[in-house]
């Protein structure tokens, strides 16, 4: 995404119910790769279906295929142009609605394109708040032309703070692990999410349940290890009257609550052995009998997503998790990769909890600041232990302090030149290789220290091989080499442009970009 696409959700687009968003197609044709995953990221992260295409006849292709609600084309296409592919949509279906984008918005060419049948323009650079109203707009069309439900009520509305705003990534580990939530969200099977603090397991979770048939009930979470043993048991079961000092009433506890709906279990290794024991009856029986109760007193439908920071596998080898509830609750295993391993998402991440923060605090007090190429650098550089919650408390505390419309440099990051030192350190030795043999720990040092730093090397050149070909000093051939050896490329489009040759993914690579078409 580029430096313009930064903001936060609109007001519009939260108004539409989640489910309602998930059943609209949308089609985002551009030829500039950070401005069309940056759209397709934000986009998505809104719970839209979204296709990118980076070519005019790829998207005259697709659009013969089947119906886009909503298509976003770049006015000045190379190849075909925006205005053929706004006249393709419309022929090819009549109610879609086309937003066109350019960076010339001049009237001529305003009033041809209305003329054509197009909804609305977009003119470039835009933030992403812009595209988000626009956008909405043009879902509230679509769906007060199909009759459907527009506004979003109860559980199924999106908050601005529900913990979704980090689902924003290209990295192909990130996006396999979205896509596989989307997928699972349509069945009732027990997900198990795995993942370092931060990573956004409860975001992927909401994700779930927003996308699920249960959406229009209760996403009920509860943190397994923020609560003593028998406060957490009442919590989860709820008590009898009198069942213990200060229970002076019928409680029903969250199982109850989440019935039809899911329950969260966030931290699910803290849980002591006992209640795993009792958790395990009602997931089996969907029986549920509260404390001090000598009766099955509910019986529940209840989604299980729990989540922990632990390796599951591990936890089960040492007896700190039940194997019959680990299988159980890990139907299907869904892990969320740190942030030091997704450094090309930072400066999506970056940009856009910047502007968020801008917004909160400022209200509408002037434009946002930006980051520079060195602050990104630096970002990109460090190892994030907190991953993307310790990068959005950074992007809070800059947003707090800087000036409206300033440029924000590597110096002005609080601490961080010390902290990207020791975090080069520790990319490039991992401590694991101490005990292997001088060779094999040498090589694996080498080819670590390569694929971090074509890594980096990418978002700084923002994915052009080119450029990024000359920034390192080596020829593209090489380069291409590099990043195929490592598995970097499958997360770059690298199309054939001119005389360059092209690395292209082998067909079984799994669908992991977003400009891929679905």
């Amino acid at each position: 995404m580029s430096d313009a696409l930064n903001g936060q959700r609109s007001v519009d687009t939260d108004a539409i119910a989640l489910g309602a968003r998930a059943d609209l197609r949308l089609l985002v044709v551009e030829c500039d790769d950070s401005l069309r995953d940056g759209c397709v990221a934000v986009l998505r992260g809104n719970g839209y279906t979204v296709t990118g295409s980076s070519r005019g006849d790829e998207a005259l292709r697709l659009l013969q295929k089947r119906k886009y609600d909503i298509v976003l084309v770049n006015l000045f296409m190379s190849g075909v142009s925006g205005m053929k592919i706004l006249e393709a949509a419309r022929d090819a279906h009549a109610d879609s609605l086309v937003i066109l984008m350019t960076g010339n918005p001049s009237v001529e060419t305003n009033i041809r394109a209305l003329e054509a049948g197009a909804w609305e323009y977009l003119a470039m650079p835009f933030t992403a708040e812009q595209l988000q109203l626009v956008v909405g707009r043009a879902a509230h069309r679509v769906l007060e032309g199909r009759g459907a439900p527009v506004v979003a009520t109860g559980a199924a509305a999106v908050a601005p703070d529900d913990g979704m705003t980090s689902l924003i990534g290209i990295s192909p580990a990130f996006c396999r692990a979205v896509e596989l939530a989307r997928k699972v969200a349509k069945t009732n099977a027990s997900v198990m999410i795995s993942g370092e603090s931060g990573t956004g397991k409860e975001g992927i979770a909401q994700l779930i349940h927003k996308q699920s048939r249960r959406a229009g009930k209760r996403f009920v979470a509860i943190n397994c290890a923020a609560l003593p043993a028998q406060l957490l048991e009442s919590e989860m079961f709820g008590h009898k009257k009198g069942s213990f000092t200060g229970a002076d009433r019928d409680k029903p506890g969250l199982l109850e609550v989440a019935h039809n709906g899911s329950l969260f279990l966030d931290e699910l290794t803290e849980m002591p052995l006992a209640l795993q024991a009792k958790l395990l009856r009602v997931i089996q029986d969907g029986v549920v009998r509260r404390v001090g109760s000598e009766q099955e007193d509910a019986t529940v439908d209840v989604r299980f997503i729990s989540a922990t920071n632990r390796d599951p596998n591990e936890a089960v080898r040492t007896h700190v998790l039940r194997d019959d509830l680990f299988y159980r609750l890990r139907v299907v295993p869904l892990h969320l990769p740190p942030l030091r391993e997704r450094p090309e998402d930072i400066p999506l991440l970056a940009n856009h909890f910047l502007c968020q923060y801008w917004r909160r605090h400022r209200i509408s007090d002037g434009e946002c600041p930006s980051l520079s190429v060195s602050a990104i650098d630096l970002l990109t550089s460090l190892l994030w232990p907190g991953n993307v919650r310790e990068l959005q408390n950074l992007m809070e505390h800059l947003a707090v302090l800087a000036d409206a419309g300033s440029v924000i440099g590597s110096d002005d990051l609080p601490g961080r030149s010390d902290a990207a030192i020791a975090s080069a350190g520790a990319r490039a030795w991992p401590p694991q290789l101490m005990s292997e043999a001088y060779h094999p720990a040498k090589e694996a040092v080498l080819a670590h220290f390569e694929k971090e730093y074509l890594a980096t090397l990418v978002v700084r050149a923002e994915r052009n091989m080119s450029r990024a070909a000359r920034l390192a000093g080596i020829d593209r051939t090489t380069l291409y080499r590099l990043l195929e050896k490592h598995g970097v490329a499958q997360g770059i489009d690298m199309k054939k442009n001119g005389n360059e040759v092209a690395y292209v993914p082998p067909a079984d690579a799994p669908p992991s970009r977003v400009t891929q078409a679905d």
